[in-house]
């Protein structure tokens, strides 16, 4: 982004400056990152805790230490656009390369992807990028990587799948070179070995990766939780991380969504229990369940359920849709034969025999489920008879947006269960205790928290230092870091270009501050366009001024405002030479601060005023 924010860590003493698309520019910082980095005071290492056992080094102690070098380019301080690069030894590797939905204020902005202006510059020596998981926060920005630089990609096979749809909308899928990974297997690029390990996550076939490199190795958890009881795939392999933490963990990065919540995130199961309960309750209606449409372990359950039931199960929306038959093709979904049936014939069937699956979970307003509240969906007509789950918990942000759904859906007479009225959604991401048993297993050198707020990696720093962790080894980064790790040391490198890059239809980075900039005046004032014809030769006014409006007044009402302004206009131009009218410049200039003036002084509003001349 083309926008300057400062941001300052006490504890650090870090000024950080940045400017153009995210360049830092200027940094105070002492070389070492030994400072502190969480709240509480350093405690000690009681004797055989969690840090006492003697750590094996990648290399002899006589020799020098190698260093990787992380570069976290997007993820830290806020929930989405994951992704990171790690240099050793001159060899590149990325993981992961997600996209983040644009706030409220990005008015017209689809998408915000990461700003890959140091990805390109070395691309000739990054050998390929992992990914953990399937989610859009996390591969959403690869078409965007893959149209610049046809890099390999490493992905489990629920993921590549997931990734060949994205691909194919964008017509890269033919050419994208895509290998299938799984668990346990290492695979080799350049001087790193990485092998995916099993987690647990809201979707099947998530991995964390244990990267090896001369360096040492660095444990990159990407989004888990441990669940002991999931849905399928088995927990997560704790034993594989117990084992690298045995071996020496030189750094471990792990996921801190939900740092600041205390105990245990609660198994998929439960969820299966509370939508058992609520098929009973539905009866006679037509049960319709918003969730995510990659949440698979949860859509499985609700064709399970429906099965019991003897209903037949339909899915709307089109990510829903896409993701089913992908899911299906590829056996992460299993429905016996005649139980999934078109959105165009659930009208053939009483309600009682119907589960509708659907989008729209967060309230987005071409959501399918949008489109029910609002009816105007194509297909389906809610009302007295139906029975609607929303199994999601709004992320920050969405909740005004879910109200609204809610509260369209309930004015059509349908009963909604929503939030935290029964147990119908779980997160997926690990909480306190998780993260210390992954922090205790992993026994890392170094911990830098990431995927999450500044506050929730300030939590989690503060779980890893009362776990015994010397704070002198916690390093909350920022995006565009290079965070120098070695057994003798964590230090601070030159930070590199990071940023956000926002798409806005077929453009990506046309838009940038100072269109955002315009696009929010105009949404909070409105548009006042002054036309004035001028003679070329005398800089006579010809026609006009004309006064134009969007936005700002409804001008049948505001006759006499719009003649005030016009009027103004007249006395501007009357007051300018014949020879100064010639500099158009400053004639627009005049207009703008003569017509600004006045409807502030009217109005107490300040549109943006758009003088146009034209010479004749």
């Amino acid at each position: 982004m083309n926008s300057t924010t400062e941001t300052s860590n006490e504890k650090t003493k870090t000024s950080v400056k940045t400017t153009t698309k995210g360049t830092k520019t200027r940094r105070e910082q002492p070389k070492k990152a030994a400072a502190k980095q969480s709240e509480p005071a350093q405690r000690k290492r009681p004797a055989g805790g969690h840090h006492s056992r003697r750590r094996q080094s990648a290399q002899n102690a006589g020799e020098p230490a190698i260093p990787v070098k992380i570069y976290p380019l997007g993820g830290l301080g806020e929930v989405g656009k994951n992704i990171t690069l790690y240099e050793c030894q001159g060899d590149m590797l990325l993981v992961d390369c997600g996209l983040v939905f644009p706030d409220s204020d990005m008015y017209g902005i689809d998408l915000v992807i990461p700003d890959f202006t140091f990805v390109l510059q070395n691309k000739d020596r990054i050998k390929g990028v992992v990914i953990t998981h399937g989610h859009e926060d996390h591969i959403g920005s690869l078409p965007y990587l893959l149209r610049e630089f046809n890099v390999p990609v490493y992905a489990t096979r629920l993921t590549l799948g997931l990734i060949k749809n994205k691909l194919e909308e964008h017509g890269l899928a033919s050419s994208a070179k895509l290998h299938e990974i799984e668990p346990r297997r290492k695979i080799k690029l350049g001087c790193f070995t990485v092998e995916p390990i099993h987690v647990n996550h809201s979707i099947p076939d998530a991995v964390a990766f244990a990267i090896e490199c001369p360096a040492g190795v660095v444990i990159h958890t990407g989004d888990f939780k441990v669940d002991y009881t999931p849905i399928s795939d088995g927990p997560t392999d704790l034993t594989t991380i117990a084992e690298y933490g045995k071996k020496g963990v030189l750094a471990l990065l792990a996921d801190s969504t939900n740092a600041e919540r205390p105990g245990f995130t609660a198994t998929e199961h439960k969820v299966g229990e509370t939508f058992a309960t609520l098929f009973r309750r539905a009866e006679k209606k037509r049960i319709i369940i918003a969730t995510f449409a990659s949440n698979l372990y949860r859509i499985q359950q609700i064709i399970d359920l429906a099965v019991r039931s003897g209903r037949k199960v339909a899915v709307s929306g089109r990510s829903m849709v896409n993701n089913t038959e992908m899911a299906l093709e590829l056996g992460y979904l299993h429905a016996p034969d005649n139980v999934l049936i078109d959105i165009e014939s659930i009208n053939k069937y009483p309600p009682e025999q119907i589960v509708l699956i659907t989008t729209g979970s967060q309230g987005e307003p071409l959501s399918a489920l949008s489109r029910m509240a609002s009816a105007s969906h194509r297909n389906v007509r809610v009302g007295p008879g139906d029975f609607i789950i929303i199994s999601a918990t709004p992320i920050p942000g969405n909740e005004k947006m879910v109200t609204k759904v809610v509260n369209g859906l309930l004015r059509l007479g349908a009963e909604v269960i929503y939030e935290s009225m029964y147990d119908v959604h779980v997160s997926g991401h690990a909480c306190q205790e998780e993260q210390k048993l992954m922090l205790t297993l992993a026994n890392p050198q170094y911990f830098l928290p990431v995927h999450g707020e500044f506050k929730h990696l300030k939590k989690h720093a503060m779980t890893a230092a009362s776990l015994g962790m010397p704070e002198k080894n916690i390093y909350i980064g920022e995006n565009g870091d290079c965070i120098i790790l070695s057994r003798d040391a964590l230090a601070l490198g030159e930070p590199v270009t990071a940023g956000a890059v926002m798409v806005d239809g077929l453009g990506v980075g046309d838009v940038g501050n100072i269109v955002m900039r315009d696009r929010r005046h105009l949404s909070e004032d409105g548009l006042v366009i002054v036309v004035a014809t001028v003679d070329r030769a005398s800089g006579q006014v010809l026609a006009g001024p004309d006064i134009v409006t969007r936005g700002f007044v409804y001008v049948r009402e505001s006759e006499e405002l719009i003649e005030g302004a016009r009027e103004q206009v007249c006395h501007a131009l009357a007051g300018i030479s014949a020879q100064d009218m010639r500099d158009f410049g400053n004639v627009k200039t005049r207009i703008r601060e003569t017509v600004s003036s006045y409807l502030y002084r009217r109005t107490k509003r300040s549109p943006m005023i758009l003088p146009i001349l034209m010479e004749v």
